[in-house]
C-alpha cells in the first residue's frame, strides 16, 4: 500500500448542458459509508424535484471499495462513467453524484455516457486536488480522572487532533500516518500511564483509557 493518494481539499460542483438537459454533478471528499450516504441525502435536499441521483464512488488504497449507481438511466450509462474519471484523474475517497433535469429530447446511450462524463471532469476541474498521506484515525475515551495525562500526551506527541467532545462522556479524535502509527500509540499509552515503554507490556490495560481504530483516509 502507498503512503500518499489524492481526493479532493473541499466540495465541487460542474455543471454541463446537452439538448435541454442539465447534468449537474457534485463532488464531495468522504472517507466512509455514513459520509457518502449524507453526500447523496444532501443533494436530494437541494433538488427536490429530480428524478436521476446518479453516483460513484471510491473509497480506501486497495481499489476494493468502489460502487456505481446509475439511479434509473440505462444500465453502464452514468455511474461508470462517473467512476472512471474518478479513476482518470486518480483519486479516491471521493463520491461523485450528477442530477440529471431532462430536457424534453433523448440523448441515446452515447448521448448520456458523454453528458455524465462531462459533467464530472467539470466538477474536477473545478476542484482544489490535494495530496494526502495515508492516514488511520482512532477514538481515544477516557474519564476525566486521567484527563490531565492525556492532554499532556497528546500534547507530548504533536498529534493532529480532529475532534474534542468534553461533555458527559470525554473522548479526542487523531489522525496518525499509518505508516508510524504502531509506535505513536505505543508511545502514547506509555506516557498516558507514566511509564517507560519497556514496562508497557506489564499492564493489561490502563484504568480509565480506551483507544478505538475508526477508519483510515
Amino acid at each position: 500500500m502507498e503512503d500518499s493518494y489524492q481526493t479532493l481539499a473541499e466540495p465541487a460542483f460542474g455543471d454541463f448542458r446537452d439538448r435541454a438537459s442539465k447534468f449537474l454533478a457534485y463532488a464531495y471528499p468522504v472517507y466512509t459509508e455514513e459520509a457518502w450516504q449524507a453526500a447523496i441525502a444532501e443533494v436530494k435536499k437541494l433538488h427536490p424535484k429530480a428524478r436521476h441521483f446518479c453516483y460513484a464512488y471510491r473509497l480506501g488504497l486497495d481499489n476494493q471499495q468502489f460502487r456505481a449507481n446509475d439511479d434509473g438511466e440505462p444500465s453502464g450509462t452514468a455511474g461508470r462513467p462517473i467512476l472512471g474519471q474518478i479513476d482518470s484523474f486518480s483519486l479516491t475517497n471521493v463520491i461523485v453524484i450528477v442530477v440529471r433535469y431532462f430536457g424534453g429530447t433523448k440523448l441515446g446511450t452515447s448521448g448520456l455516457i458523454n453528458a455524465y462524463r462531462q459533467a464530472t471532469i467539470e466538477a474536477f476541474e473545478a476542484a482544489t486536488i490535494i495530496q494526502k498521506t495515508v492516514e488511520d484515525v482512532f477514538r481515544i475515551n477516557f474519564e476525566y480522572a486521567i484527563m490531565s495525562e492525556v492532554m499532556n500526551a497528546v500534547k507530548q506527541q504533536n498529534l493532529n487532533v480532529l475532534t474534542q467532545v468534553f461533555e458527559t462522556e470525554a473522548y479526542l479524535e487523531f489522525a496518525i500516518r499509518q505508516s508510524e502509527k504502531e509506535d505513536c500509540l505505543t508511545q502514547l499509552r506509555a506516557n498516558i500511564a507514566k511509564v517507560r515503554i519497556a514496562e508497557l507490556p506489564k499492564l493489561e490495560r490502563i484504568e480509565g483509557l480506551e483507544i478505538k481504530y475508526l477508519y483510515t483516509r
